[in-house]
């Protein structure tokens, strides 16, 4: 190769780094990413006592998982090529779902539906809550990981109501989709947040007097029409937050929502940990409890709730009843996606309670 062979080809190979530098930035800088947050919201972050040495922490907990041994499932990139070999994805109609008229509903009826994974729309003494609705892909890269499964994409945020109450446990991808939260932005009445996370809201159009941003251990009643009140309690969980490589600058949290009549517990994502004895006897009486089951791995001890450890936080949190979810919809790990079903079904005879097993789209009645 002549010397000016050379030089062109290192100018092609650069102006090519050069295209895929600017296409990633781009990738990483588009509007469904959010924003970190800025401003008075930085501020009080960084006030926060959960926030320390530049981001936001798990709380000290005297729970170690016992160690376990690999279950020779390999690591989430390797098992996403091998989806249908590992049984990480159903065949269409493994999942039963139904469609139901969420419109129609009387609004007077206490009642909750699944849509599968996280996702859940509930009527407690009159005010509608929407629960980390994902209607969309739970994933940027959703030809990877994040696509939902065959079948259960079966509603959009058109079907829902107008929504009293928005409640978001956290930004991750499965947790807090853009599209669905931008096309329903007109008809959320309030939003209920862990703090830092309003400000994807905010660039997503959310005016910011509709946002109620917690810290753990704090409270929002939110006060509407006809007398109608509810209560939100942010307490913690053991988990981590982010949209892309830059991790905790916001906070991810379980909610107790307090009526009049009931109480209901969102345990978000979440590894086991003694919060849920501190949650049960501070809160004794829940009514239901909806826990995480899914999306798990050895790999990751403190971040999702393992099998054998759910049936501890059924036990010592003490709700009347329980629904699991954070499975159903998605694949973002490497157990077979039937699993948790037979993982919650152990757990509730293990720690003897009640547990319901609604279909994606069921309308189930308190």
């Amino acid at each position: 190769m002549t010397r000016r062979g050379f030089l062109k080809g290192i100018a092609a190979g650069g102006a090519t780094l050069g295209a895929l530098a600017a296409g990633g930035w781009s990738f990483m800088h588009a509007t469904r990413f959010g924003r970190l947050p800025t401003g008075d919201r930085r501020k009080r972050i960084l006030s926060s006592p959960n926030y320390r040495y530049g981001a936001f922490r798990n709380l000290a907990t005297e729970y170690v998982p016992p160690p376990r041994k690999d279950d020779g499932r390999g690591g989430v990139w390797s098992s996403l090529f091998r989806k249908r070999q590992l049984r990480l994805v159903p065949a269409e109609g493994e999942i039963p779902v139904v469609k139901s008229d969420l419109h129609a509903l009387d609004r007077s009826r206490d009642l909750f539906v699944w849509f599968g994974h996280s996702s859940y729309f509930a009527q407690l003494d009159g005010v509608r809550i929407l629960v980390d609705p994902v209607f969309h892909d739970a994933s940027p890269i959703s030809f990877l990981m994040g696509e939902p499964f065959p079948g259960t994409d079966i509603y959009s945020p058109d079907d829902v109501p107008d929504i009293d109450v928005l409640v978001i446990t956290h930004d991750h991808w499965d947790h807090l989709d853009c599209r669905t939260v931008m096309s329903m932005r007109d008809r959320i009445g309030r939003v209920v947040c862990p703090l830092g996370v309003g400000e994807h809201l905010e660039r997503w159009g959310y005016a910011p007097v509709k946002l109620a941003e917690l810290d753990w251990g704090e409270t929002e009643t939110v006060e509407l029409e006809g007398g109608r009140a509810m209560t939100f309690y942010c307490l913690p969980t053991h988990h981590f937050s982010g949209r892309g490589f830059v991790r905790n600058q916001s906070l991810w949290a379980s909610f107790l929502v307090e009526s009049r009549s009931r109480r209901l517990y969102f345990g978000g994502d979440g590894g086991y940990d003694e919060r849920f004895k501190l949650i049960g006897r501070r809160f004794p009486g829940i009514d239901l409890a909806f826990l995480e089951n899914g999306q798990y791995n050895v790999r990751w001890p403190r971040v999702h709730t393992l099998p054998g450890e759910l049936e501890l936080a059924m036990y010592y949190l003490g709700a009347r009843k329980y629904v699991t979810g954070h499975h159903g919809k998605f694949c973002i790990s490497t157990h077979p996606w039937d699993e948790p079903y037979a993982n919650e079904k152990a757990s509730a005879a293990a720690a003897g309670v009640e547990l319901l097993v609604p279909t994606i789209g069921e309308v189930v009645a308190f």
